[in-house]
């Protein structure tokens, strides 16, 4: 594999790349993050008409447009970080705009595209089964602004771990095993709630880990954020934009709710983790990083 041009992505990070020197970084701006959302949730009790609760969940179409939005506190806290520990902009995290932003359509476009296409395969949805079905006009009047807060939600995460992180990381170190796996391990911690050893914790955490090393390996492939960006975009546009759970989190902009259950049948407390719905999902990300390469013929 080809991961020149991710050598040429992290080398503005190499003038200071101190491990120690990223340690306080990803410190300071988890704190950063942290302070900001804290003050956010208590602002949110005095605002009428916004719901601290809906925000936290995202189980109402407003309440998961703040939600994701405000991760844009994360990306605020970044490129902080950046430029105060590091004396680098912006552009120097998600690498030359012109690549970035062909690269981003490109994968965006091609991981969609498989959506589509496997939504066209049996078996197909039950629409009947829906238990509420959204206004569409409302629904392609919200999107919009749906696609905008995920690409704030999905881009703070990619300039915080595949762009800060993992590019200090590989400034340091050129061993790509240690600038694959410690963002990624992040990444998979940061999808797990602490406590939570259920079976269906626990595969989200690993299902994580693998969708962020196919981030990291488009990052490395393209040497810039673009493609991981757009990658993670179709994704979580998938995810969030047309099937959910009634009052379920995260189900504010579903355009078709289902009953509670129903679309987490596979999701058990107890069992075993590598169970074949599970395989397949991870399966699955394999085969969006594929659609993703074939399209940028890397």
């Amino acid at each position: 594999m080809s991961y020149q041009p991710h050598r040429n992505f992290a080398a503005p990070a190499r003038p200071t790349a101190q491990m120690p020197r990223l340690v306080i970084g990803v410190a300071l701006i988890e704190a950063f993050n942290s302070g900001l959302r804290w003050l956010f949730d208590a602002l949110l009790q005095w605002l009428p008409g916004i719901s601290a609760q809906a925000v936290w969940y995202g189980s109402t179409r407003g309440g998961l447009l703040v939600q994701l939005g405000s991760f844009g506190f994360l990306a605020l806290g970044v490129i902080l970080a950046a430029r105060r520990l590091h004396h680098r902009g912006l552009i120097s995290l998600t690498g030359p705009l012109r690549p970035f932003w062909h690269d981003l359509r490109l994968a965006l476009i091609a991981v969609a595209a498989l959506f589509l296409m496997i939504e066209m395969l049996p078996p197909y949805w039950d629409i009947s089964a829906a238990s509420h079905v959204r206004s569409v006009p409302l629904w392609l009047l919200t999107l919009p602004l749906a696609l905008l807060a995920l690409a704030i939600q999905t881009g703070a995460e990619e300039l915080f771990y595949r762009g800060y992180i993992q590019q200090q990381i590989a400034a340091r170190y050129d061993r790509a095993l240690i600038w694959m796996l410690v963002p990624n391990i992040m990444f998979a911690l940061a999808h797990w709630e602490p406590g939570d050893f259920s079976t269906s914790g626990l595969q989200y955490m690993i299902w994580a880990f693998f969708f962020g090393l196919a981030a990291s390996d488009l990052t490395a492939r393209t040497g810039n954020l673009g493609a991981a960006l757009g990658f993670h975009l179709a994704n979580n546009a998938y995810a969030f934009l047309f099937f959910a759970e009634f009052a379920a989190p995260d189900s504010g902009l579903a355009l078709l709710l289902f009953p509670q259950g129903s679309l987490s049948g596979d999701l058990v407390p107890t069992g075993p983790i590598l169970s074949g719905p599970f395989l397949t999902e991870l399966a699955g990300v394999g085969l969006m990083w594929l659609a993703a390469r074939v399209a940028l013929r890397r």
